[in-house]
């Protein structure tokens, strides 16, 4: 059922289309009042609640143009769908609203109750309810607040890591040998600073690397150009640059991983983003942050007019220094002509001083020749004196005397021992117990081997192995009588 708002609505929408052909409003084409309705029901157009929902719709989705509408998110609720429903509400009033997934999926912000946006939409109704609703196609946040809020949390986990310390920022060159600028090729910026480089430094050779600097997808174009510039081995200085806008349109300059990609950049780069009043998170992260464009031009080329009045003055220290070089070489030369000689008075000079050389030479050689022939006979003689054959030979004969008299001794004590043996063989006989088996005796073992000395060692029914001079008996005792 449609409810108060919704019949204001339609009133302010219905007056300016009294003349078109609608067959809803056909009841009050004739007049600007309703007519009344007579009692014969043939007469009466009566709708159903269905169609007149739909009528209702039709109206609304037709005669009402896409619209941006501001308010506070309430009442948000998320199905598994993957569509949004909430409510747009401000201080007096209030309207559902309806974001399908088709359209949420490419909104960035992190919704939650009270959250003020910004939504571009449809006007609608809902026919199942008869609710007047918002058919959200677009949605962005409010203004400055959220934005700010997500670019100062940023600029503070940057800081906190050291991203912005001065320590790392890179030394800008004194004149760029190549200078690579970044930026879109038909904004405002490239011409400034292409219009101060020509006017303070024309011969500065400039790549231009073209790029989106707002909207979607421009922080990755700029990620990407900042990538490229400093791969060029030419290239020793970067420009990133573009010119002033509101916070959404400097919003590619706040994207972590292009400060990221600027932190770890080898080349040197210098921000010039919007006006002097705009920070972005790329001037805290650059080495340099310039006002404006412009200025940045001025900053990194030098001045013409300073590089002429140096070149000037050099020119000037350069010709007085090559006079006073000349005329002290000039002094130096005319010295050295008057202490130059012919050179064969030198040569004459070297030659007698290679034959008196040669005659030393000569002399040293043979008295040292001399010497050593010396000293040659000398140990030669002692070398005779000294010879071992004579040793060899009476070591010779003192060892085969020596050789007879150990063998001699030899022989004598072989004998010795074996006169020794003798006598013990038969000493060891004597008391052999062979000797005395053979005199008569006999001995008594017992199976394991011991012998039996006494009574007392053996047992009625013992075996017992009597051993004789020429065999052995084996026995086994049947009584036993000790004395």
């Amino acid at each position: 059922m449609l409810n108060l708002r919704c019949h204001r609505h339609i009133a302010t929408i219905i007056h300016p289309l009294k003349q078109e052909t609608n067959p809803f409003m056909s009841q009050y084409s004739d007049s600007s009042e309703p007519r009344a309705l007579t009692a014969n029901t043939s007469a009466r157009q009566v709708f159903s609640v269905s169609e007149l929902n739909r009528k209702a719709k039709q109206l609304l989705e037709i005669h009402l143009p896409l619209l941006w509408v501001e308010g506070e998110i309430s009442n948000l609720s998320k199905p598994s769908s993957g569509h949004w429903y909430f409510t747009l509400k401000d201080d007096g009033a209030q309207v559902r609203c309806a974001m399908f997934r088709s359209r949420n999926t490419a909104i960035k912000l992190s919704l939650k109750a009270g959250d003020k946006v910004r939504v571009r939409a449809r006007v609608s109704l809902y026919e199942g309810r008869g609710d007047y609703q918002l058919i959200v196609e677009h949605m962005e946040d409010a203004g400055f607040g959220l934005l700010q809020k997500r670019y100062e949390d940023l600029k503070k986990q940057l800081e906190k890591e050291g991203l912005f310390e001065q320590i790392r920022k890179k030394q800008l060159p004194p004149s760029p040998l190549h200078l690579a600028v970044i930026t879109s090729p038909t904004g405002a910026a490239i011409r400034d600073v292409l219009s101060v480089l020509k006017r303070r430094f024309a011969s500065i050779p400039i790549s231009i690397i073209p790029c989106s600097v707002q909207g979607d997808g421009a922080a990755q174009q700029l990620l990407e150009a900042v990538q490229l510039a400093d791969s060029l081995e030419h290239i020793d200085l970067i420009l990133l640059c573009r010119g002033g806008g509101s916070i959404e349109d400097l919003w590619a300059f706040n994207n972590e991983k292009l400060a990221r990609v600027i932190s770890a950049c080898e080349t040197p780069i210098v921000s010039a983003i919007g006006h002097e009043i705009d920070f972005t998170i790329a001037d805290f992260v650059a080495d340099y942050r310039a006002p404006t464009p412009s200025a940045a031009a001025e900053i990194i080329s030098p001045n013409r007019s300073d590089y002429l009045r140096t070149l000037q003055n050099n020119e000037r220290r350069l010709h007085v220094g090559i006079q006073q070089s000349l005329t002290a070489h000039t002094r130096r030369l005319r010295h050295l002509q008057r202490l130059l000689r012919h050179p064969g008075q030198q040569l004459n000079s070297w030659a007698q001083r290679m034959d008196q050389l040669e005659i030393r030479l000569a002399n040293g050689l043979k008295s040292s020749l001399s010497h050593r022939q010396q000293w040659l006979a000398q140990h030669s003689r002692q070398l005779t004196a000294l010879t071992p054959s004579k040793k060899i030979v009476l070591a010779k004969r003192r060892t085969i005397e020596i050789k007879h008299r150990l063998d001699n001794a030899l022989k004598h004590q072989l004998e010795q021992q074996k006169l020794k043996l003798g006598n013990a063989a038969e000493k060891l006989t004597l008391v052999s117990p062979l000797h005395t088996l053979r005199r008569g005796y006999a001995i008594a073992r017992k199976p394991s081997g011991r012998i039996v000395r006494s009574t007392h060692d053996t047992e009625l029914g013992d075996h017992l192995a009597i051993l004789l001079s020429d065999g052995e008996l084996k026995v086994e005792v049947e009584k036993i009588e000790s004395t």
